[in-house]
């Protein structure tokens, strides 16, 4: 089992989200925007590379572009060990929900 949270679950979840277009600093952008906080990019790549190392996800160079003046960049893809940790952090965060929405209403209404 990879435990996944914080920052390498938002990094996770971006790279998932974004697809074909997961490089660098789209998944940057995306974790910033949803986090109301910006990254640096050394974190996000940080980020990146540990989950790569778990298995979580990997990568491969994208054909060079001219937008980038021939330069390729780096997309990343979920691998199903990724896919699987995903679904686990899920229920975790589900399981912790469990019971709570009673007594909240109880105490609002």
């Amino acid at each position: 089992m990879s435990t996944v949270a914080g920052l390498e679950l938002s990094v996770l979840l971006a790279v998932a989200r974004l697809g074909e277009e997961a490089y660098g600093l789209a998944v940057r952008r995306d974790v910033g925007d949803r986090m109301e906080r910006d990254y640096s990019v050394g974190a996000i790549y940080t980020t990146l590379e540990r989950l790569q190392e778990k298995g979580l996800i990997n990568s491969r160079q994208a054909p060079p572009t001219p937008t980038r003046g021939g330069r390729s960049r780096r997309q990343f893809r979920l691998t199903a060990k990724g896919e699987k940790a995903i679904r686990e952090a899920r229920d975790r965060v589900a399981s912790q929900w469990t019971g709570i929405l009673q007594p909240l209403k109880a105490e609002l209404g």
